[in-house]
């Protein structure tokens, strides 16, 4: 090999060295972009979700679109008439709530029929709780014996007072009175204490006496008047009274005179309820009196011979 032949190989070898080394530098340089793999998945989750929500649009539409906005074809396809659609928004009324609790006595006609602090839920539990302890009773008698008191809704409550205990009933409590007008009339007088039904007076049926005066008071209203008679001429005092009775249309005020003191009288849809408070003892009843529209007496309970007018 002559000197020029191998002047020129070296140069050649060179040349190679060099084309290697510049390929070892910019190995970097020259290799692709790796693949965006997370910006391809993020820009398919976004068209992926463009697409549900567009079929979601056009589901909302077809509820909205009146009956006859599409009409089918033979061939299954919906072929949209020339029809201008209006967008409109469907409420849902939301479905009751059924109320699982029974439905209660109604209240009194003032509010000055419930005394000495007692509620209206209070004077309508005992309500509930009287009917329930009387139809449990009611359910060990005979068949022909048994009285259809009713359900809590269909009485009005006619008074809620104290109840002052005495040694024949000890431990004060309250006494509500309630009348039931539908179906077989029903009065109700109950005294709770403690939570719990100490005594339960009921009367069912209408009075059919044809002497009965114009104002009737309720002969067991006693039992909201007095106390025991273990106790007479020294029943607990101040003492907490109450009277109910029926009165004519035609009676428009009714007066309840006790010991020295005047009680406080309201008519009830037929009703007369009477409440005050005695500070002395006591041997007569309650004296009551009616009124007409015109002022006139058209009852007193002096002359009243079916009125027990001397306390037992």
């Amino acid at each position: 090999m002559s000197e020029q032949e191998r002047q020129e190989a070296g140069d050649e070898r060179d040349f190679e060295d060099q084309v290697r080394e510049l390929l070892a530098e910019d190995a970097y340089t020259i290799r692709p972009s790796p693949v965006p793999y997370p910006a391809i998945r993020r820009r398919g989750m976004v068209e992926r979700r463009r697409r549900v929500a567009v079929a979601g649009a056009v589901l909302v539409t077809l509820t909205a679109v009146p009956v006859g906005a599409y009409a089918m074809t033979g061939g299954g396809s919906a072929t949209q008439r020339p029809q201008t659609l209006t967008s409109t928004t469907q409420s849902v009324s939301p479905t009751p709530t059924v109320s699982a609790s029974p439905s209660r006595a109604v209240g009194p006609a003032t509010p000055g029929q419930l005394v000495d602090g007692v509620t209206l839920e209070q004077a309508r539990d005992g309500v509930e709780d009287c009917l329930a302890f009387e139809q449990g009773a009611q359910a060990a008698r005979p068949k022909d014996m048994r009285s259809d008191l009713g359900d809590p809704a269909d009485y009005r409550i006619l008074l809620a007072l104290k109840s002052t205990g005495d040694s024949n009933a000890p431990g004060d409590g309250f006494a509500v009175v309630a009348v039931r007008e539908k179906s077989t009339p029903v009065r109700l007088i109950c005294t709770v204490k403690d939570g719990e039904v100490s005594g339960v007076n009921t009367s069912v049926g209408e009075d059919t006496d044809p002497d009965a005066g114009l104002v009737r008071p309720d002969i067991n209203a006693l039992k909201l008047y007095s106390q025991s008679v273990i106790d007479k001429g020294n029943w607990k005092l101040p003492f907490r009274w109450g009277s109910v009775g029926t009165v004519d249309p035609s009676v428009t005020k009714v007066t309840a005179t006790y010991g020295d003191g005047t009680g406080e009288v309201v008519l009830d849809h037929g009703w007369f309820v009477a409440t005050g408070v005695l500070n002395q003892q006591v041997t007569e009843a309650p004296h009551i009196k009616g009124y007409d529209a015109g002022g006139e007496l058209v009852y007193d309970s002096d002359t009243d011979k079916s009125y027990m007018a001397t306390l037992p």
